[in-house]
């Protein structure tokens, strides 16, 4: 039995409630079981200096957890002077993911930058991000199109993440920090709605992972970014 209770092919309970900032032109606060994390999008009208002059457009991801959002209060980066190698790691692995489901020429010469703030941390931060972000990019661009700014819709599939691992000698779906901690292979699964895969992250914590445990943690990872995609339709139509 899980520590949560649940089966093996089971997903936390996923809720997405949008429109949760006045500022931005998406935001979302998406909760994944006990991980939340409010996921913002913002639009410049300029991008990367690689990019000025090219026509295409680009979408970035900045990544950070709140003090208290685990059960020891992490200190702010801020007073670090610096992100840890793990925060940049995320935030990049956002932003790739993001991208991967954009076209950059339909969406123009501007920079859209998605926050990912983890407002309570249980396992899966990452994927909550990747999955809660793409709903507040596509409310970003739903307003770019309402108004005319953009022609066509860039955004050309949805795009989630969701992690499985083997623990206790079983494949399980959307692990929790209790089952996570203890896992004895652990992976990280970013794909489209389609079912297209953009990145897979897994690594064995313990004795190596066969290609048939490999073979199971994918196919609960599709049922997974199933749900989730439906989660994300809910949640903007």
């Amino acid at each position: 039995m899980r520590p949560s209770g649940r089966t093996p092919d089971t997903l936390r309970p996923v809720t997405i409630e949008t429109g949760v900032t006045k500022h931005a032109a998406g935001s979302c606060i998406i909760r994944c079981g006990d991980t939340h994390v409010m996921c913002t999008a913002s639009l410049e009208a300029r991008v990367p200096p690689f990019l000025k002059g090219s026509g295409l457009g680009w979408v970035t991801a900045e990544y950070g957890m709140l003090p208290a959002a685990t059960n020891t209060r992490n200190r702010r980066e801020a007073q670090a002077g610096k992100q840890s190698g793990r925060t940049q790691e995320i935030q990049r692995l956002i932003g790739r993911a993001l991208r991967a489901g954009v076209d950059r020429v339909a969406l123009g010469e501007r920079q859209i930058t998605v926050d990912c703030d983890v407002l309570q941390a249980d396992g899966g931060t990452r994927c909550a991000s990747i999955t809660g972000g793409w709903v507040a990019l596509r409310v970003a661009i739903n307003g770019l199109m309402e108004v005319g700014e953009i022609k066509s819709d860039p955004l050309k599939d949805h795009v989630a993440a969701v992690s499985c691992g083997i623990w206790g000698g079983i494949p399980v779906l959307d692990l929790d920090y209790a089952e996570d901690s203890e896992a004895g292979t652990d992976a990280n699964f970013v794909m489209t709605g389609g079912g297209g895969m953009i990145e897979i992250q897994s690594s064995a914590e313990g004795a190596p992972f066969t290609r048939d445990e490999f073979g199971k943690l994918l196919d609960l990872a599709e049922s997974g970014i199933a749900g989730l995609v439906a989660a994300q339709k809910a949640a903007v139509g």
